[in-house]
């Protein structure tokens, strides 16, 4: 189970508004509200440099936060960061106020091991990932860093399914389907399903444009030859 935490020095605010969240990231801080466990929400500012390092080592929607609020200790944990458009620079935080019994539904990284020394690794098979996280409940304090899946004795034509991974101790998922995690298949079927994939959008508007000509009519055939 996790244990990590980070800390963040949180300020409060007065007020809330699109005016003083411009002003706070003028002053290179992040709007930010707390709420839940049946209190009222508290408006705060986080220090934008801080809270951009914690959100790029990619742990702060499972990891649990301890603000320091002027002196109070919350612990938080995250529920949605708003980034720019076309900066990717954090506009706000939304934290969910936890105790040491709150249960919550967060994604999991999914890592494979064993593959390499495995059967199929062996023999060239390629892993399929569908699903590279896992949606489990659990309680906060008991968030995995990542769920593991032993792959050590995987054979060509395999799958991993929802029921056979071992989920940590005090997690379930709250997925009632039985889907299917991983496939493993031999490069020749991988080249296959490739080859026969189908089209996308993108693709078929791109072959459209080229056989059309520049004024959005089909391209002159070339003249026969006299």
């Amino acid at each position: 189970m996790s244990s990590k935490r980070y800390a963040l020095a949180a300020q409060k605010r007065e007020r809330a508004g699109k005016g003083i969240a411009r002003q706070l990231r003028r002053e290179n801080r992040v709007p930010a509200v707390i709420y839940g466990d049946n209190k009222a929400p508290v408006i705060i500012s986080l220090p934008e440099k801080e809270t951009r390092l914690e959100y790029h080592k990619g742990h702060i929607f499972t990891n649990l936060c301890e603000i320091d609020l002027e002196g109070e200790k919350i612990l938080a944990l995250v529920r949605d960061v708003q980034l720019h458009p076309v900066s990717d620079k954090i506009e706000s935080v939304d934290f969910l106020r936890v105790g040491p019994k709150t249960k919550t539904t967060v994604h999991v990284p999914v890592h494979f091991t064993g593959y390499e020394t495995s059967p199929a690794g062996k023999s060239g098979g390629v892993l399929n990932v569908a699903y590279h996280e896992l949606e489990l409940r659990c309680v906060v304090t008991d968030i995995p860093e990542a769920v593991e899946i032993d792959l050590s004795s995987a054979n060509i034509g395999d799958s991993v399914h929802m029921a056979d991974v071992k989920l940590p101790k005090g997690a379930e998922s709250p997925s009632k389907e039985n889907i299917t995690i991983a496939s493993i298949v031999s490069p020749k079927e991988f080249v296959e399903a490739e080859i026969t994939a189908p089209e996308s959008d993108a693709e078929v508007a791109a072959k459209a444009a080229a056989a059309a000509g520049k004024d959005g009519k089909p391209a002159a055939k070339p003249a026969a030859k006299k």
